[in-house]
């Protein structure tokens, strides 16, 4: 199979731990003792711009790794702890030169404000290719650690009638609402101040034009926020947000809210309806599909060995793909054809799934002249094709 006339595959992967198969820290290849180094992290970004892959994004939230829906468990032969996903983003980003980096930030428990220049100062020391995959957070044990708002323990929702439907309980339709309006308030924060706002003009004295910069005055049902931003507009104007959904509740927050939506379909028949569904909410938004893959000759023995070692069967919200990069790229070019535009695939197991991915699915794509030879873009919305908004108050003025 062969791509659609004029049209390449979006590839980007979701970064965490030591991979998404919660053994894979056990894998022969993998290197537990570096999980919590710079190093370890730069290698794997590293990889992923050398296969020309058009962004990474790096998991986050606000409460330990658990195999609980709402609270800490016991096991000790998991990884737990990780990086602020935000900070990492930083640190990689002087040691990158073309990919994007996609860190998720929670919005339930952070101020906007915060997060707003978190994400500016992303795009801003990475020369333009900043993304954000904005969170809600709905465990209680989360909430706890900040202490100013209470949350119903999940497990006590989802075992409600209807409890599976996590987007039918108030407090979770809340927490997307909010999630929303930090959004919205995030976006005002980057136009708060005009692309010609400094003048640095030593002659006159002047670094900035104060007429160039505005103020937020956002004000919504959960927070207000002021304004103007700390920080320059970043480069890309506003940098990209990605939304990860399952379900029509996060369906319509990616539609209003992102540029970039992450969905979870099991074939290429989920796919089309997916896509049929949320085309009706948004003509704009890029659907990218998730996958959480293991390649190679071998990947149905290694995967069962973590399995074993695990003391069960990998269960995800997305698809699993176990085999060789050549029929996973028939897979992707099928998907293709019901309508998903890019791929953001989960390496089971890190390094060795994403060296699969950087070289070998990179080849079998390219080979049907579906993917890249080259990067043609230094920003990330420049790869995915979106265009740099002007401000807003530019465009007023």
């Amino acid at each position: 199979m062969t791509a659609e006339a004029g049209r390449t595959v979006h590839l980007a992967v979701a970064l965490d731990g030591a991979g998404w198969h919660p053994a894979a820290w056990r894998e022969p290849t993998a290197a537990p003792r570096a999980l919590f180094s710079a190093r370890y992290w730069a290698g794997l970004v590293a990889e992923a711009e050398r296969g020309l892959l058009d962004f990474v994004t790096i998991e986050d939230a606000l409460g330990l790794q658990s195999t609980l829906p709402d609270g800490l468990d016991e096991r000790t032969d998991q990884v737990r702890g990780r990086f602020d996903a935000v900070l990492l983003a930083a640190r990689l980003a002087p040691l990158t030169s073309r990919i994007g980096l996609v860190p998720t930030a929670t919005t339930t428990h952070t101020e906007p404000f915060h997060v707003a220049i978190g994400i500016a100062t992303l795009d801003h020391v990475s020369g333009g290719r900043a993304g954000w995959r904005p969170q809600i957070s709905a465990r209680s044990f989360e909430a706890r650690h900040f202490g100013r708002r209470r949350l119903p323990p999940l497990d006590t929702v989802l075992n409600r009638p209807g409890g599976a439907d996590l987007s039918a309980h108030p407090h979770v339709r809340d927490l997307f609402e909010e999630a929303g309006d930090v959004v919205e308030a995030a976006r005002r924060l980057w136009d708060s101040w005009d692309d010609d706002a400094e003048i640095r003009d030593v002659a006159t004295g002047r670094f900035i034009d104060r007429d160039r910069l505005h103020y937020t005055d956002f004000a919504g049902r959960f927070f207000s926020v002021r304004g103007p931003s700390i920080t320059p507009r970043p480069p890309q104007g506003q940098p990209v947000v990605a939304a990860l959904a399952h379900a029509r509740l996060p369906y319509e927050f990616a539609a209003a809210h992102a540029d970039v939506v992450f969905v979870t379909p099991g074939s290429a028949e989920q796919a089309r309806a997916i896509v049929t569904e949320i085309r009706e909410l948004s003509p704009h938004v890029q659907i990218f599909a998730d996958l959480v893959v293991f390649l190679g000759d071998d990947a149905a023995r290694r995967k069962a060995r973590l399995d074993e070692l695990d003391g069960a069967e990998l269960s995800s919200d997305a698809a699993i793909f176990t085999g060789h990069v050549r029929d996973l790229a028939e897979q992707l070019l099928d998907w293709q054809g019901a309508g998903i535009q890019g791929f953001r695939l989960r390496p089971g197991a890190l390094p060795y799934d994403l060296w699969q991915i950087a070289s070998g699915l990179t080849a079998e794509l390219r080979a049907r002249q579906a993917f890249r030879s080259r990067y043609e873009a230094d920003t990330l919305r420049g790869l995915l094709g979106l265009p740099r908004p002007a401000g807003r108050h530019a465009e007023a003025r």
